[in-house]
């Protein structure tokens, strides 16, 4: 499985932006899709996570702000967030867990300016 992120940019604190992340397979097989990120020399941290039936988690820092869903049909998860604030700055990468194998798509950055 290939993931490729997408949607990143600049925003002003406020506004919104929806992340993309496309896979090179059918993802109706697969169970776990997340969003983490990751700030500079930070660990990435969970984000949101999405199963195949649709039920979503949120970390609690996004809860009520960031919505995660996916189209099975067209192989994409997405992670729309509205409200930005600067301290959701960083880059955001996108993960699922397929055959017990974990696989990542590279990174995109996410700038909320004050």
């Amino acid at each position: 499985v290939q993931l490729q992120a997408s949607g990143g940019g600049l925003v002003q604190a406020g506004k919104s932006l929806r992340l993309s992340c496309t896979a090179s397979g059918n993802i109706e097989n697969i169970n776990f899709m997340a969003w983490y990120r990751q700030y500079p020399q930070k660990q990435r941290e969970y984000v949101a996570a999405i199963t195949n039936r649709g039920s979503t988690n949120y970390a609690d820092s996004v809860k009520g702000r960031f919505t995660i869903s996916r189209d099975n049909a067209k192989n994409a998860l997405y992670l729309q967030m509205n409200s930005l604030k600067p301290e959701d700055t960083a880059v955001y990468y996108c993960r699922c867990i397929y055959n017990g194998e974990t696989y990542w798509g590279q990174g995109t950055q996410v700038t909320v300016s004050s």
